[in-house]
């Protein structure tokens, strides 16, 4: 671990289903920093709208949703068996649930409002005032974190990221094609760098990580070097 002195924010941001998490993860483990998923916040609302009938035949109900915002809690625990970190709605584990197709197919929708995003944000930021952080996403180095000590954009050939989250969801028992998940996240990217609040772009000062054909050991030494 870096000592008190040089503890960092490292921002990670880039296109959907990059293994952003996944570097993440591994990156703060090895520092022993804090890792905070931001993708795994949104998707948590998402999850709260399906659940509470906000989200009806891709309608959303804004104004139901801006006056539950506020009782909308997500936190981060560690699971002691798999030394991974879980995502928490309320205090109730969400991890699988917020990785299935249908959040996948709504969350840029809910990540656009302006509401959102600044509730969300305001977490996020709180979370690392005390640095010694990494956060993923897809505005953690323009919008959250301007001022992060290192940067990183992700990105990845959309067949090779189609076939990772095919084999991820797969793994998980869950029934789905490799068509339906290409175009799930042709769409995502779209919407994502068209979205009119903080939209997925490269910070001016993050470095390009394609790990199209990188190992996961590969892509952290990558970025352990940078730091």
């Amino acid at each position: 671990m870096m000592n008190n002195n040089t503890k960092k924010i490292i921002a990670i941001d880039g296109f959907s289903s990059c293994g952003k998490s996944t570097v993440a993860k591994d990156l703060a483990k090895k520092l022993n920093y804090l890792y905070i998923d931001s993708g795994a916040m949104y998707r948590a609302v998402t999850l709260f709208c399906l659940r509470n009938n906000i989200i009806n035949e891709n309608n959303i109900d804004e104004e139901k949703l801006k006056s539950l915002i506020n009782n909308i809690k997500i936190s981060f625990r560690y699971n002691t068996k798999t030394g991974q970190p879980e995502t928490y709605l309320n205090g109730n584990n969400v991890e699988d649930e917020i990785r299935n197709v249908e959040v996948s197919e709504n969350v840029s929708s809910i990540s656009k409002i302006k509401f959102v995003r600044e509730n969300l944000v305001k977490q996020q930021q709180e979370l690392g005032k005390n640095k010694a952080i990494v956060m993923d996403g897809r505005d953690i180095g323009t919008t959250v974190f301007p001022n992060a000590d290192l940067k990183i954009f992700m990105t990845a050939d959309v067949d090779v990221r189609a076939q990772r989250r095919f084999k991820e969801l797969s793994e998980k028992g869950q029934n789905v094609s490799i068509e339906e998940i290409r175009n799930n996240i042709k769409n995502r990217d779209y919407l994502d760098q068209n979205r009119e609040i903080s939209p997925l772009k490269k910070a001016d000062d993050a470095i390009i990580l394609d790990n199209s054909h990188l190992t996961k050991e590969e892509q952290l030494a990558w970025i352990l070097d940078k730091i």
